[in-house]
Parts: structure tokens; sequence; C-alpha cells
């Protein structure tokens, strides 16, 4: 049985058409599986990453694109390179470059999660909190925009709650000390103490913020981690990897000293964020998750720039 010349072998998708059709707005692939390197300030870090890689399809007598033109750049970017907002730039010119004769956009996305090694809140001990990240670059009308997306979880107290728990507390001591002129310190100590005294707690939820900023022009850098710990440090409360009974105690403090609604939580991310210059804009979505109720409480910010993202939920 003879084998075919390779160069004979027919490329149906590179034939034209005979008559004009339609333009696509993006055609390529999505959910490649790609290890590849991310630079992250002045760390390098391996992730698993899931990609998207599009051009458009302008030319109206094309038949398709070249995929696998836009896998074997994908692949050599990540092998050759780590992941950084110079390298994505140069990624987007060279998925043009390969299909100039066909497409006049390009756009490419990675989703993975990024590993940060905690410490505790007191004790010694140290563990992994993840983060999903998504970083995407698209190259249309020959404008470059970077973007960086990062999902945060923290605990939210509910103030109301802890209002209404502190009543109680009140009205239960009143009744416990009835009658009584003089309550010595060590009597309030100990029934401060019992669960018969502190009859009610104010109710938590595990919450969660999506942040999606804009990189400014003139960053060649992915701050992942900066943005990740600006995001915590304003909201005070990120849920915790290693605990022990120390870390669990002083993190009921933050709790304490943190109460929020949701609408306490988005003006602290949106001073926080609209204070760094590294954003040209931003869009955020934080959730609290209630326990008291089935639903929960949503919040949608956006930086409020002209032309810029829309509160869209």
């Amino acid at each position: 049985m003879n084998i075919a010349n390779r160069s004979e072998m027919p490329d149906i998708a590179n034939r034209a058409f005979v008559e004009e059709q339609a333009a696509l707005d993006w055609v390529g692939m999505g959910s490649v599986h790609q290890p590849l390197k991310v630079k992250d300030g002045s760390q390098i870090k391996d992730v698993q990453a899931s990609v998207q890689v599009y051009v458009n399809l302008d030319d109206p007598l094309a038949k398709g694109i070249h995929m696998s033109r836009l896998y074997l750049l994908l692949d050599e970017h990540a092998d050759t390179r780590p992941l950084t907002a110079a390298g994505l730039k140069l990624l987007l010119a060279s998925i043009l470059e390969s299909h100039h004769d066909l497409s006049t956009n390009a756009f490419v996305q990675f989703e993975f999660d990024h590993f940060i090694r905690r410490s505790a809140l007191l004790s010694d001990n140290s563990g992994w909190a993840s983060y999903p990240v998504m970083v995407k670059g698209t190259l249309i009308k020959g404008e470059i925009a970077l973007e960086l997306s990062v999902g945060i979880t923290y605990s939210s107290t509910c103030p109301c709650s802890a209002a209404l728990a502190r009543q109680l507390i009140q009205e239960q001591f009143k009744r416990d000390f009835a009658g009584t002129k003089h309550v010595a310190v060590d009597q309030v100590m100990n029934w401060l103490g019992t669960e018969e005294g502190i009859v009610a707690t104010p109710h938590s939820q595990r919450s969660t913020a999506k942040i999606l900023v804009k990189l400014d022009a003139t960053q060649d850098e992915l701050p992942i981690t900066d943005l990740i710990n600006s995001i915590e440090s304003a909201l005070k409360t990120p849920v915790q990897a290693a605990v022990k009974r120390e870390d669990e105690q002083e993190f009921a403090l933050l709790n304490g000293k943190n109460l929020m609604f949701v609408e306490d939580a988005g003006r602290r991310l949106k001073d926080t964020l609209g204070e760094d210059s590294r954003w040209s804009d931003f869009w955020v979505r934080i959730e609290h998750h209630e326990s008291l109720h089935a639903h929960d409480a949503v919040g949608v910010f956006t930086k409020g720039e002209d032309n810029g993202y829309l509160p869209i939920p």
C-alpha cells in the first residue's frame, strides 16, 4: 500500500470560497491545557493553565483560520519565557502576524490557580492559599489591552447581627444581676465566659470578591500577588490556611473589629483600587453568602472611567 505524498495531502481549510462570506468575530481554540511559568513580581511560578486563543476571520473568501499556528505559537511562548505583561504583548503580535492575511484582531486568555504560602495569624504554622487568576490580552484595531482578574475569599460579620447580639447579652446581664448593687470584676469576668451569659453571637458568612483590573499601558509586569495582598489588606479578614486555637481566636478578633455589610466591603475595595496607578480601570463583584438568608448580598462597582468597564453584575 502506497503512502500518499504529504505535499499532496488535501488542505480543505485552505481553499477559498468563490463568493464572499460573512466575517466572524472570533475563531480559535478554548480549553487548551498548557503548563507554563508566570512571573509574579520577582518570583517565577509554575502553573497549569486553561487557555483560550482566537483571531477574527476578516477575509470574506477564506474558509477558515490556521488553528495549528495558534497552538504552536502558544506552546513556543510557554516553553521559552515566563508569562509577563510584556511577553503577552509579544504573543498577541505574533498571533496576529501568523494570520496577517486573514485577521486584524487577536485574543488570548490564561486561567489558573495561583498559590501563595501564608503564615498563620499568631502561631508558627503556615499553609497554602489558592486564588483563581485570569490573565487576558486583546489586540483590536492596533490597540493592546491587558487585564488581570483574581478571586478572594474572606469572612464578613454582619454589623446588624452584632448589635442585636450585644443587646441580648445586655438584657441577660440585667436579668442575672438584677437587684445587685455592686458586682465584682471577677463575677463579671466569670459571667462573660459562660454560654449562659453570652446568649447570642453575630452571624458571619464566607464571602467572595472578584476583581478585574485593566493594566496601565506602561506596565510590563503582572503584579498578581500585589493585587491579592492589597485586597486582603483592605478587607482585613481573608480566610486562613493553617489554624491553631490562638489563630482562630485572633481571627474572631479581626471579625469583631471589621464588621461589614456588603456596602462597607465595596467602599473599602473601591478606595484601595482607586489609589493604585497600575490599574487604569477596574470592575468588582462582591458576594456575602448569607447565613441568615437563603440568598446572597451582592455589590458591583467600577472605577467609573469614561468608556470604561460598565457596572454590569
